[in-house]
């Protein structure tokens, strides 16, 4: 080779192995090579026993799909480019024209206009039930029901389900249960040991992660991943996702991967200020009702209790204002914030709050909720006492 043209793509220096360092290789590929047609033909992908195209997974994304199954407790993992993506693809996967899907009535909302919109185009039915009423859920249970959406707790109103209970009616009925654990995280319970005894096997079939929460934890990173612990059930969501061509960047791995052994860490702290400020605000005239499942008067407290026994609760809490408050308030109030931030999303470095009409999003108002209007606020990694002094000038500066 005396053309350096040829000689840059094709030189034949390779470095030594046995290089290791803290953080895993970032392996980027498309095209992946092979010593011969005959491990080209051979090679296999579906059991990480080999690479055969980046689209099916390079060292990096194997490394995080295995680091994540020791953090929920799952078998076998797959990445998607974020958590919406992976609770479209279970949906896709597992459901056909014909099936129905029960979902709560609190749950993620585009999950809702996805059933709503897509699925519905498709001839796939759907009905919302309460999640804090088990026999509800059973009386929805029809003969075209394969599918029930779980999320505990919900994404806004942070109601906590009885989530035991509810699997063992999905178990009995012989429908599949997709629990959306972002909030949980694989850290305040296990999805997949929901049991109180070792005796009876209790667990969520699969489970969808919104990585970009508190597995990325820079609030920079879009990603997901689906979680199941049966061999049958993984291989039928790991050929949707292969259908749809599915694939999450390399650096985007590697970016979850350096946060993920601070997981535990930043979960804590976060849940440390949340309490802090949830106790806080109760005080505050204003204030109707502090939505937090570790507060013993918030929807559902028993059953986070008797199913977070670390007593993990994340770093979300919300808030319902007084009717007497008015919209043009409660907008001023979080326009007044300096340290919470006006954004989506939750799990990163930088607090944020978002306010939200509730009427728009059920389809009757829930009698465990306060009237008024509600506003998340999700903590970041900054002091709490300054959180808390940020809220207690917005209130000052709009109330009195």
């Amino acid at each position: 080779m005396s053309d350096p043209a040829t000689t840059l793509i094709h030189h034949p220096y390779l470095p030594p192995e046995g290089f290791m360092a803290p953080q895993v290789g970032v392996f980027k590929a498309s095209t992946v090579f092979f010593p011969n047609v005959a491990a080209m033909g051979s090679t296999q992908w579906k059991d990480k026993t080999g690479y055969t195209y980046g689209l099916h997974g390079t060292p990096t994304t194997y490394t995080l799909e295995e680091r994540l199954c020791a953090l929920e407790g799952g078998l076998q993992c797959l990445l998607v480019p974020s958590g919406l993506a992976a609770i479209a693809t279970a949906l896709m996967s597992l459901l056909r024209t014909g099936d129905e899907l029960l979902i709560p009535e609190n749950a993620y909302g585009p999950a809702k206009e996805l059933a709503r919109s897509e699925l519905a185009a498709w001839g796939i039915g759907h009905r919302f039930y309460d999640p804090m009423d088990p026999q509800d859920l059973a009386r929805n249970i029809g003969p075209n029901t394969k599918l029930v959406l779980l999320e505990a707790p919900g994404s806004v109103t942070l109601e906590f389900p009885d989530l035991p209970e509810q699997v063992r009616i999905c178990n009995g009925k012989g429908v599949l249960c997709v629990l959306d654990n972002t909030w949980g995280a694989g850290i305040a319970f296990s999805p997949f040991d929901l049991s109180p005894c070792a005796q009876t096997a209790l667990a969520v079939d699969l489970t969808v992660h919104a990585l970009t929460k508190y597995p990325s934890g820079g609030g920079d990173t879009l990603m997901g991943s689906i979680m199941t612990r049966d061999p049958a059930l993984h291989q039928r969501l790991q050929l949707t996702h292969m259908h749809l061509g599915l694939a999450v960047g390399a650096n985007d791995a590697e970016s979850v991967l350096r946060s993920l052994p601070s997981i535990y860490l930043r979960y804590a702290a976060q849940d440390r200020s949340a309490r802090q400020l949830a106790a806080w605000c109760r005080q505050a005239p204003q204030i109707a009702q502090v939505l937090h499942p570790a507060l013993a008067d918030s929807p559902g407290h028993a059953h986070w209790k008797s199913l977070c026994h670390s007593g993990a609760c994340a770093g979300l809490f919300s808030l319902v204002f007084t009717p007497q408050t008015s919209l043009a308030q409660v907008h001023a109030f979080c326009d007044a914030l300096k340290l919470f931030k006006l954004g989506y999303s939750w799990g990163g470095p930088v607090s944020l709050v978002v306010p939200y009409d509730i009427a728009s999003m059920r389809s009757v108002w829930p009698a465990h909720l306060a009237r008024g209007t509600l506003v998340r606020f999700s903590t970041g990694l900054e002091a709490a006492d300054d959180l808390q002094a940020d809220l207690a000038q917005a209130m000052q500066r709009v109330f009195f």
